[in-house]
């Protein structure tokens, strides 16, 4: 992870109305929502790379009657954001749910969690180099199960990097459901399902943060 930012600072803005992060996390969340809404009645498994606090998978299940069928991998390398998660699902009675703090570039940290019915990847493509971005995109087919779907979110300042991010996931099978760009705001959100078989997991990392 970058060691100029302050990760657990960088949360705040999630708590102002009408911030763009307050935006992002609302659509992350219905995109979560619908997919949980898709697959009803399925056990299913997730993880959520450089997870934070976890509010956008937290905040889904916390309201739902069916979330014990969710069992979920939150990695977080901020023990501060680590804690505010793991108070947050011990509220929410989320048994299911586990934080580790562990780095999310590092392939390791997804063994005994994958595969993944949801592979959540907000935050992090905007974080790292381009050639880093093309290795995780390309790791995604090894996170994620038969039908697996990624919800993923990346900044379109320029130079817009979304464009090639959506190309490399056609290139890898997965199929675009939807690419939110709203015409107010500089992020996007894209959610995608692997269409062909997964990839065996190797070993070695997708990313190192930049920032």
């Amino acid at each position: 992870m970058g060691a100029s930012e302050d990760w657990y600072e960088w949360h705040r803005p999630y708590d102002e109305p009408g911030s763009p992060l307050a935006a992002r996390l609302a659509v992350v969340q219905r995109h979560i929502t619908d997919w949980l809404d898709s697959r009803p009645g399925e056990l299913l498994t997730c993880v959520s790379a450089c997870a934070g606090q976890g509010r956008d998978l937290i905040g889904v299940l916390e309201r739902r009657d069916d979330a014990r069928r969710v069992r979920a991998r939150l990695l977080e390398t901020d023990p501060r954001n680590v804690a505010v998660a793991e108070a947050h699902i011990a509220r929410a009675g989320l048994t299911g749910v586990e934080v580790l703090r562990a780095d999310a570039g590092d392939l390791a940290s997804y063994a005994g969690a994958i595969p993944a019915d949801l592979l959540l990847f907000a935050g992090v493509l905007g974080n790292v180099t381009d050639a880093d971005a093309r290795t995780s995109v390309t790791a995604f087919r090894s996170l994620c199960a038969t039908r697996g779907t990624v919800i993923w979110t990346r900044t379109r300042q320029p130079p817009d990097l979304t464009p090639a991010v959506r190309g490399w996931l056609a290139d890898e099978g997965f199929e675009e459901l939807t690419f939110e760009a709203p015409p107010n705001a500089t992020f996007s959100v894209g959610v995608h399902r692997l269409t062909v078989p997964p990839r065996p997991l190797t070993v070695g990392r997708m990313f190192t943060f930049v920032r």
